[in-house]
């Protein structure tokens, strides 16, 4: 196409994106997830030394121990995971963003094609093999979702991976939770998911976010405008 003197081209179209807590927010109450994850009219309240603040500490200190500074003292019995994760063979990554366009391509994490982003907390690539670790601080709850996800970054990224052993590492209980994903077999893993993330991007097309009231409202729920709050379901 001809560049015309004087008028700027025009912008390419930014893609819809998400996250897999942003979906998981949105179906717990599509309200809840407007008013803070869209709208940014609130924010979670984050208490020195309660769960989110621990949590959040725990991945700072663990990054920078994977990259060789020693742990704090108050987290001196995770030293053994950081062992093993340094311990391993093939590239080392840390706190790292990956992002892929609808079609599952790599792109970059703030690109205009993006339309999803996770973030692997510890990777490992060793030829066509790759180890994915994501810290969690708080109880069991098993999410083969989540794994599958990190699972379909690498494969995006990594075009000579053809196995992911995507982990999560429960550090209160002291053990994990792993699945193992084939790039050949990883696609059935999406026809049960892309139906939840097509009702979360007709939500943003429509701009309908209805409350969904449940557990959370009558004491959890920080999102005073909505009018279950402090109620919950009638």
């Amino acid at each position: 196409m001809a560049k015309i003197e004087g008028v700027a081209p025009a912008r390419a179209k930014k893609e819809w994106a998400w996250s897999y807590s942003k979906l998981k927010n949105f179906e717990t109450c599509p309200k809840r997830h407007y008013e803070i994850d869209l709208a940014k009219n609130y924010s979670e309240p984050e208490e020195p030394d309660g769960p989110l603040d621990w949590g959040n500490r725990v991945h700072k200190a663990l990054a920078a121990a994977c990259s060789g500074i020693p742990l704090p003292e108050e987290m001196s019995r995770f030293q053994p995971w950081v062992d093993k994760v340094r311990a391993g063979p093939g590239q080392l990554l840390v706190e790292q963003k990956y992002a892929i366009t609808r079609d599952f391509r790599p792109t970059t994490y703030f690109a205009s094609d993006v339309w999803y982003r996770g973030i692997g907390d510890v990777v490992r690539v060793d030829g066509p093999v790759a180890l994915v670790l994501d810290w969690k601080t708080g109880k069991i709850l098993e999410d083969s979702v989540q794994l599958m996800l990190m699972a379909q970054c690498i494969f995006s990224h990594y075009p000579n991976v053809l196995r992911v052993r995507s982990e999560f590492v429960w550090l209160k209980d002291d053990c994990t939770s792993p699945e193992v994903f084939d790039r050949a077999e990883v696609a059935d893993n999406w026809r049960g998911l892309l139906p939840r993330v097509q009702g979360m991007e007709l939500a943003a097309t429509t701009a309908s976010y209805p409350p969904k009231p449940g557990k959370l409202c009558k004491k959890w729920c920080i999102v005073a405008s909505c009018p279950f709050h402090k109620k919950g379901a009638y």
